[in-house]
């Protein structure tokens, strides 16, 4: 298994990274959250994942191994694939989803897009026990650049939502001086 990766990073959007390590280039999936933390610059250090699957080799990379943990935790319920648990992560943070865990708020984990009633309190039924030692983690600090807008959307388009009501939902929130979490984080709210 691959479990980490130490290399240069390439390229930086909000649901993957392209990481050199050594000269071999990985295709790493991320949360919304590890995008937010990830420092501009080339040295990387991110904790990941492999899924494989009968057609794929998915890497899923972390900023922390805290929420590496978290998914590992959320892909173990049933029904609750990767991609779910990556749209979960990159909704609330790891803390908030252990929150709301142990706190039997099924309201939070169901506001979640693809979580239904059933799945949010599997979860909670699954998980209650196992997630205590997640603590908060301070504020992530994202500068602002010019195509926080286009990133959101490409964002959540790979993340499997209809472009058009994407565009919609986006055109509604964006005030211009919003930050690419903050614009998935509301469109996923509204999706």
């Amino acid at each position: 298994m691959i479990s980490l990766l130490n290399g240069r990073l390439i390229e930086k959007n909000p649901t993957e990274l392209l990481i050199d390590c050594s000269g071999v280039g990985y295709e790493v999936k991320i949360s919304l959250n590890t995008f937010s933390q990830i420092p501009e610059g080339e040295a990387i250090r991110i904790y990941t994942k492999l899924i494989v699957r009968e057609d794929a080799h998915i890497l899923y990379g972390f900023y922390t191994k805290e929420e590496r943990e978290m998914f590992n935790h959320l892909i173990s319920v049933s029904g609750i694939g990767p991609n779910t648990a990556m749209i979960m992560l990159s909704s609330l943070k790891t803390d908030e989803i252990a929150q709301a865990i142990q706190t039997e708020d099924v309201r939070t984990i169901q506001g979640i897009k693809g979580i239904g009633a059933k799945t949010a309190q599997r979860v909670i039924i699954d998980l209650k026990g196992k997630v205590l030692k997640f603590s908060s983690s301070s504020e992530n600090v994202f500068s602002q650049n010019n195509t926080n807008r286009f990133d959101a959307l490409n964002a959540l388009v790979s993340l499997g939502f209809d472009k058009k009501s994407t565009e919609k939902v986006l055109d509604k929130i964006d005030t211009g001086n919003q930050t690419v979490e903050v614009l998935i984080k509301e469109a996923l709210r509204l999706l």
